[in-house]
């Protein structure tokens, strides 16, 4: 399968869009008052929308089984997003649970995904096999992540509500959900080149 320009213009348009969407949701504050299960069923259902329009013959579909994967695993660098929860665990403004743990996962996992891009061809013998072993590491971050922000914000809703306001409201609007999906994309681009 072959993605055209077209294909990739489509996503990004459409990926823009959905940028500026959550922007404008952060920068009005509507997710302020939020509670669980409100931020958890966003997260789902927007990686569900990604993950739909993948297995839909769309543009989207053409375009992630074939752009070069590193393009994929690069998205991952976005994680590096972890020395800002490291920041606000130091100001007293997230929790140690969430903020240190969660924040150097996504640290290394944000490392390791610029040196595989970097130094690896994806698919390509043993590498394969490395990118694999990224791609566990790395998903099994995000859902842990995901699992303690949900059981803080369970606890106590207020200990987590830097994440409800910008530029961390782009976390559930917009970066979560396109982390585990790509997750998922490269689980199953790994599994189609076996």
């Amino acid at each position: 399968m072959t993605a055209s320009r077209a294909d990739a213009r489509a996503v990004l348009l459409w990926t823009a869009a959905w940028f500026l969407i959550a922007l404008v949701v952060g920068a009005t504050g509507w997710l302020r008052l939020a509670r669980p299960p409100l931020p958890q069923a966003l997260i789902v259902g927007l990686t569900a929308m990604v993950l739909l329009a993948c297995w839909l013959p769309t543009s989207f579909r053409r375009w992630a089984l074939a752009v070069d994967l590193r393009a994929i695993v690069l998205v991952h660098v976005s994680r590096f997003v972890g020395i800002y929860f490291l920041m606000l665990y130091a100001r007293g403004e997230l929790p140690y649970a969430f903020a240190v743990p969660g924040g150097w996962g996504d640290l290394a996992v944000a490392a390791t995904a610029g040196l595989l891009c970097l130094l690896v061809r994806p698919g390509v013998g043993y590498w394969r096999g490395v990118y694999l072993g990224w791609n566990i590491f790395g998903l099994i971050d995000i859902a842990l992540v995901v699992a303690t922000a949900t059981r803080l914000w369970l606890a106590d809703p207020d200990s987590m509500r830097a994440l409800l306001v910008l530029p961390l409201s782009l976390l559930p609007t917009f970066l979560v959900p396109i982390i585990i999906a790509t997750h998922v994309i490269v689980f199953a681009r790994l599994g189609r080149r076996s």
